[in-house]
């Protein structure tokens, strides 16, 4: 009777503790399982449309949620250009024209150098986790793997891309594996599927992204993560307008 008992306790301080965590500590794992407290990173994307496709080689850097630097390698028409993110200021640095310009938040919503990722997504103006108000509202299954469902909908006063967020995070390893867009009416507009799950920079994460547009049938953008590392120290300075045209 006792050990029936004990086993009963253990079983429900495991139920209230699993319902006890915050939807937005949860958000903030899987974000920093991603980011690491800096990133150095090699992708691949690429642009499908009905009747062509095009790929573009970009290495990318990122320091915490404040700072952000996306170097185009390839194809030599792009080559050079990047993107940076100091804190709530996003600039592009355009090679061909010798022109540093700085975005105003109107420009995040457009689309990322023709891909279906928005400005926002690439350079992460927005905060998922200070934006936005986070809530469960289910679990779901994907690709066999037990997920959190939360959503993401913006604080009163908040400049954001997005009216409503939807993510389906992996209970077990808190990757991000499925998320959702919705525009201010609350219809859906992108959906981003994760996969091709892998160890990359010495941690279980997605190696491949798919971004799909809801209204463009056969479109959608596919990011994959060639290498990763994590945490090798970045001074707050290589995120500047003074190094924009120099990182390699």
């Amino acid at each position: 009777m006792k050990k029936t008992l004990l086993l009963l306790f253990f079983h429900f301080a495991f139920i209230l503790a699993a319902v006890g965590q915050d939807a937005k500590d949860i958000v903030k794992k899987a974000d920093e399982k991603a980011k690491g407290k800096t990133s150095i990173s090699n992708i691949t994307i690429q642009i499908i449309r009905p009747t062509w496709s095009r790929e573009m080689s970009v290495k990318g850097w990122s320091k915490g949620n404040d700072y952000s630097l996306a170097l185009v390698l390839a194809p030599a028409k792009e080559k050079g250009v990047v993107f940076l993110k100091r804190k709530k200021e996003v600039w592009n640095w355009i090679p061909s024209i010798e022109r540093n310009i700085k975005m105003p938040p109107s420009m995040m919503s457009q689309s990322w150098m023709g891909t279906d990722f928005t400005n926002d997504d690439l350079v992460k103006e927005a905060s998922i986790l200070e934006d936005y108000d986070h809530s469960f509202i289910g679990d779901v299954s994907i690709d066999g793997r037990d997920c959190y469902k939360i959503q993401l909908i913006p604080k009163p006063k908040s400049a954001v891309v997005w009216g409503k967020i939807i993510m389906a995070i992996d209970k077990k390893d808190f990757m991000m594996l499925h998320v959702e867009y919705f525009d201010e009416d609350k219809a859906l507009v992108n959906t981003m599927y994760c996969s091709d799950i892998k160890m990359i920079g010495g941690r279980l994460l997605p190696g491949k992204m798919e971004m799909v547009p809801a209204n463009k049938k056969g479109n959608k953008t596919v990011l994959i993560y060639n290498s990763i590392v994590f945490d090798t120290p970045l001074e707050d300075s290589f995120f500047s307008t003074q190094n924009i045209t120099k990182v390699k």
